[in-house]
């Protein structure tokens, strides 16, 4: 089963004759949205469900369904949606003033709380969204490593800005529409190889700087080879180029310090959103001081202009700051990952005993499901079998995603997110499923 799979016409009918109500707001939005949608993220054939308010793990719709939610705000509430604490917090901040134009002591409280808790964020510097923030992070480190290329690796997201466009989608080495090609050229794109790495780095003395998430591409839909982090670590402080940790959806999730913290690996940057702002817009860079200081006006360095009317807004920092408040105990974390552990194992028990070539698999609180004929049913070690190009292509599959949501069930890129608003009754409820889906869509999936 492919990602251009069209899902068959007796489930589009039972979808639409569900959703009439979002059948209409995507009719309406088709008038004034480029396809009907402000993220493609949210684009689902023949139309996306239209949400109207959500709490804790679910959310609900215009037609009045009832979801078991795991795209979370995109990966962005651990803490699940309108957390107590989060919804006080900026109920508090709206009614002094939601921006005040001048510098505001929740900016230094959000600072230093990421100070604490991320490895080798010896400075701070916000900006609006995880796309600024890696566009903020590369002009840094051109300035600092005075070198203009980058090396990104195949299938891995950092945002929509041109130099991380090349390779975020198959075939690897296609230009993105809408990006001169002069640019494109700033930027090499390899597998998350080591060798091709050294090689990569050793053929071009242009290429200062290396940016990976470090979960694997599309936060872990295509895994990284083990013990690939040390050794690029080695590699790059060897060549004294700069390593960029994209952490936009991992900081904070895989632990309160994110995946430096749980590899022991620190970069000399880090990019940060989602969970940074408790679910509001918000994302920064920390690092090194000699590099950061690139930002500041300090006297005898290369200074980078970077204004932002919206960085470190007070709404943000106060949601942000309430957020990491509760993320800094890692017993949230480890409850989260323990329910994912069990949703995976749960899925791919359903998998194996009904003989579809297909496996969830994952790391930390996320889960991903993927169907090939050549997969071992409810294996995930077999997804080694399988190749970047193809795991990436999976991530939607139209069929799964409308069964699950007339399941009652909110996926997002065919997997998602668990949070601490999570149940055990969640996961079940999503776990039977599945179960259900499977049935249903008997003969189409591969076995």
């Amino acid at each position: 089963m492919r990602q251009t799979q069209v899902a068959p016409a007796e489930l589009i009918g039972a979808f639409a004759e569900a959703n009439p109500r979002s059948r209409a707001a995507f009719d309406r939005a088709t008038h004034v949205l480029p396809g009907g949608v402000t993220h493609e993220g949210r684009h689902l054939a023949p139309f996306p469900p239209y949400i109207t308010h959500a709490r804790g793990a679910h959310k609900w719709d215009l037609d009045n369904h009832e979801y078991v939610d795991y795209a979370m705000g995109h990966g962005a509430l651990i803490l699940g949606h309108a957390h107590p604490a989060v919804v006080d917090a900026v109920t508090r901040q709206v009614a002094r003033g939601t921006h005040l134009g001048g510098s505001h002591l929740l900016e230094v409280e959000w600072a230093e709380r990421i100070h604490a808790l991320v490895p080798g964020a010896e400075l701070v510097r916000f900006t609006s969204s995880g796309t600024e923030a890696t566009l903020l992070a590369l002009r840094i480190a051109r300035v600092a490593s005075g070198r203009p290329k980058v090396l990104k690796f195949q299938g891995h997201f950092h945002g929509w800005h041109d130099a991380v466009m090349p390779g975020q989608s198959p075939p690897w080495e296609s230009m993105p529409p809408g990006i001169p090609p002069s640019v494109a050229q700033e930027t090499v794109v390899v597998p998350p190889d080591l060798e091709v790495v050294h090689a990569a780095l050793r053929g071009d003395s242009q290429i200062g700087t290396v940016i990976i998430e470090p979960s694997g591409g599309s936060w872990g839909t295509i895994p990284l080879p083990a013990g690939f982090l040390p050794d690029l670590r080695r590699l790059t402080a060897s060549r004294g180029v700069i390593l960029i940790f994209d952490e936009v959806i991992t900081g904070f999730r895989w632990a309160p310090g994110g995946v430096q913290q749980t590899s022991g690996v620190t970069a000399d940057m880090v990019t940060m959103a989602k969970i940074l702002a408790g679910g509001l817009p918000g994302g920064a860079v920390s690092g090194r001081r000699d590099l950061l200081e690139h930002v500041s006006l300090t006297d005898g360095v290369r200074r980078i202009h970077h204004p932002g009317t919206f960085n470190a807004n007070p709404l943000s920092a106060a949601a942000g700051v309430a957020c990491l408040d509760l993320v800094r105990d890692p017993a949230l974390q480890a409850r989260c990952d323990r329910m994912a552990a069990d949703m995976r194992a749960g899925m791919n028990d359903v998998l194996a005993r009904r003989g579809v070539r297909g496996v969830a698999y994952g790391e930390s609180s996320v889960f991903h499901l993927v169907f090939d004929a050549a997969l071992t049913p409810g294996d995930p070690r077999s997804i080694s079998k399988m190749s970047a190009q193809t795991l990436k292509e999976q991530r939607r599959v139209p069929t799964v995603s409308i069964a699950m949501l007339l399941e009652g069930i909110y996926l997002f890129a065919l997997g998602g997110f668990l949070s601490a608003a999570h149940t055990a009754e969640d996961v079940t409820r999503t776990i039977t499923a599945l179960d259900g889906v499977v049935r249903r869509l008997q003969g189409l999936l591969p076995a």
